[in-house]
């Protein structure tokens, strides 16, 4: 990955087994191979003493335990993890500030909201105040796909936003907003035009006027009043029995349905779109291929005037350097360490470090440890400045356009929800080892960062970077392969997972005590 490196990884599939001989680098020099190395794991390019660092990226991902011979298998048992960079004396706002030309002319056809954001679908959310509704309004949702859709052409789904907050919680807690703002923010996602309709039981600890208070959602027509959004209670005395709390649910959704239904998609510029990056059963092609992708496609995204989210506070923290001389300003820089720092201390309360990231999948992949695997997740950002930074759940606010760290766990699913709550109208999620995650309320793009795993999963797989292994094409075809794509998919061109209706559940990232 860069001249100065002393190990490679093994691109052939199927591995290569010992006694191979190999290709040193850009050199002509001949490698021989002392162990069958698996593909994707690395291999010493030169002798490494005990006590070395073994360099990736030009980055020392491990410090070797013993003396690691010339064409050896570097694998995590012979590596012991370098210490984290601390906060200090760290290159705030440093780097050179590219000037590229802007991107002009490209669209997409999206939905218009009256708060002014573009949906890339046009879906009705049922929101949830508390758990305690989830397998009701799951009846309900599924009663309205069957009995009213249909009626609704121009309406692309019905979600339930079910979680497990709302009650039996330390609500008044300081980490306690993190959940609720999530939760508020999800119900205002662009893809969901603005409707706001909540399912309550009536007696939890976050009722709807916490949840959705005044100035928290626009004020359109007749549809909202001073009492707060439009709201269904379940201990409602005029519900008498269950098959009544279906039946008032399915006809609260009606008026929601025909004004989603009278939207039309229209030509607006891809400065409307809020992508979020992600990866997960990363492997260590992740960095070679799918995420230099994704980053040259958020390079390209950022000059049209979008707005990118990467996020995964562990899959960084061991960049910070980057992120902080990347920042366009010092204040931007110390907002990165405020958040990288606070999830340093939330993770030391629970007796974990960033080590615990790392999945056995990640290693069989041949991602050694959390160093590894940070730099070739950081990579999915590109190579802009870093324009803001928004905490758990904080949603983006129109000025805030360009490259966003949207501080967040690496859980895919935390993730994918905090995502969702900054605004996120389009997602992009890599993956080496193979994962069928997707979001109902938002489309994912899938890249896979193999052929072998492309060729496989032929009908879960998006894009196919592997191909920049293979010698197929370069870094900048795929992203803009990528770049094109987005627009596609953000104009209604269904991603596989959205074809065949995956989705994984939003999970909530609450810090705060549960009583």
């Amino acid at each position: 990955m860069h001249p100065a490196d002393n190990v490679a990884i093994v691109v052939t599939a199927g591995g290569l087994k010992a006694g191979d001989q190999v290709q040193k680098g850009l050199s002509t020099d001949a490698l021989v191979l002392l162990n069958a190395i698996p593909q994707g794991h690395k291999v010493a390019l030169v002798d490494i003493a005990a006590g070395q660092a073994v360099l990736r990226y030009n980055v020392n991902v491990g410090i070797a335990k013993v003396d690691i011979p010339a064409g050896s298998w570097v694998h995590e048992r012979l590596l012991d993890m370098p210490a984290a960079r601390d906060f200090q004396n760290l290159p705030m706002a440093t780097a050179l500030q590219p000037d590229l030309a802007p991107l002009t002319g490209y669209t997409f056809e999206g939905f218009r909201n009256a708060d002014g954001s573009v949906g890339t679908r046009n879906i009705l959310a049922v929101t949830t105040t508390v758990q305690c509704v989830a397998g009701v309004v799951s009846l309900a949702v599924q009663k309205i796909k069957e009995e009213l859709l249909p009626l609704y052409p121009n309406v692309d789904d019905v979600v339930g936003i079910e979680h497990t907050y709302g009650c039996g919680v330390a609500i008044d807690a300081p980490d306690a907003v993190i959940p609720i703002r999530t939760l508020r923010n999800i119900s205002l996602n662009p893809n969901f035009g603005n409707e706001v309709f909540v399912i309550s039981l009536g007696c939890e600890k976050l009722p709807p006027q916490r949840l959705l208070p005044p100035g928290s959602f626009p004020l359109v027509d007749e549809r909202t009043n001073s009492d707060g959004p439009d709201t269904i209670c379940l201990q409602d005395d005029r519900h008498i029995g269950f098959m009544s709390m279906l039946q008032h649910i399915t006809e609260g959704a009606k008026p929601h349905l025909e004004r989603l239904n009278a939207r039309r998609r229209e030509t607006v510029p891809a400065s409307e779109l809020v992508v979020g990056v992600q990866c997960g059963g990363s492997d260590a092609f992740s960095g070679v291929t799918a995420n230099p992708i994704v980053g040259f496609a958020a390079d390209l995204l950022v000059r049209a005037g979008a707005t990118i989210m990467f996020s995964e506070n562990t899959e960084v923290r061991d960049a910070v350097e980057q992120l902080t001389s990347r920042a366009k300003t010092t204040e931007v820089a110390q907002s990165i360490v405020r958040e990288l720092d606070w999830y340093d201390r939330y993770l030391e309360r629970g007796q974990a470090d960033r080590s615990a990231n790392t999945t056995p999948g990640n290693k069989a992949g041949g991602l050694s440890n959390i160093v590894e695997k940070a730099m070739g997740s950081i990579v999915k950002s590109g190579s802009l400045p870093i324009q803001h930074v928004l905490s758990p759940g904080e949603k983006l606010k129109p000025h805030q356009k360009g490259l966003v760290f949207a501080a967040t766990p690496a859980s895919d699913f935390i993730c994918g929800t905090l995502q969702l709550a900054a605004g996120m109208n389009v997602h992009v999620f890599t993956t080496g080892r193979g994962t069928p995650y997707g979001l109902q309320a938002c489309p994912v793009v899938k890249v896979a960062t193999r052929t072998d795993l492309a060729k496989r999963w032929h009908d879960l797989m998006d894009l196919n970077a592997g191909r920049v292994a293979d010698g197929d094409i370069s870094i900048e075809e795929g992203g803009w392969e990528l770049f094109k794509l987005l627009l596609d998919v953000a104009s209604g061109r269904k991603t596989w997972a959205e074809h065949w209706k995956l989705h994984n559940a939003l999970v909530l990232f609450n810090p705060a005590p549960i009583t």
